[in-house]
């Protein structure tokens, strides 16, 4: 059985929504996704840096981030022709370990807790393809990397892209 790793923040789960929420919120603006195209929140604002980043640091952060639209439905279907892994670089946040595994549990309970890998450095992860949105991660994972379109990558060019999650359940069923 062929081996699909499925990265978590904005291909599983919805960062950018709150990310934007919150600083929104705090330095009153209203900045929307369509802001961020072709850069990250921290590149629009680079005189806030410590700050935006201080919001990932909380331990809570990724508890309650929304599930990307249809991806729970797509990714049990996978798991039918495929074993399924996800790997999330908790590693950059290692504050992050309990909220994104009870937010795995609570939203993908059907995942197995030893296909759940929480690292830095994807390169480690043996699948046969790689779904990320980060291109670091792709650059240096072995198998097939495919780019999940979020608005920071969304000038990238040079791997199989999908959009969204139908896109996703269009490749690989």
């Amino acid at each position: 059985m062929k081996r699909i790793a499925i990265d978590m923040d904005e291909v599983m789960a919805d960062f950018n929504k709150k990310h934007l929420a919150l600083f929104n919120r705090d330095f009153g603006e209203q900045l929307t996704t369509d802001d961020l195209h072709g850069k990250k929140l921290r590149e629009l604002r680079p005189e806030l840096v410590k700050e935006i980043r201080s919001y990932l640091l909380d331990p809570t952060y990724f508890r309650d981030l929304e599930v990307m639209e249809h991806c729970q439905e797509v990714v049990e279907e996978l798991a039918q022709s495929y074993e399924i892994f996800v790997a999330t670089a908790a590693m950059d946040f290692p504050t992050s370990f309990n909220a994104k595994y009870e937010w795995l549990k609570e939203h993908f309970p059907f995942i197995d807790d030893q296909n759940i890998v929480f690292c830095g450095n994807k390169s480690i992860i043996h699948a046969d393809y790689l779904i990320d949105d980060n291109v670091r991660q792709l650059e240096r994972f072995s198998g097939e990397g495919i780019l999940f379109t979020s608005p920071h990558n969304v000038n990238v060019t040079g791997y199989p892209r999908v959009h969204n999650w139908l896109d996703v359940r269009d490749y690989f069923l």
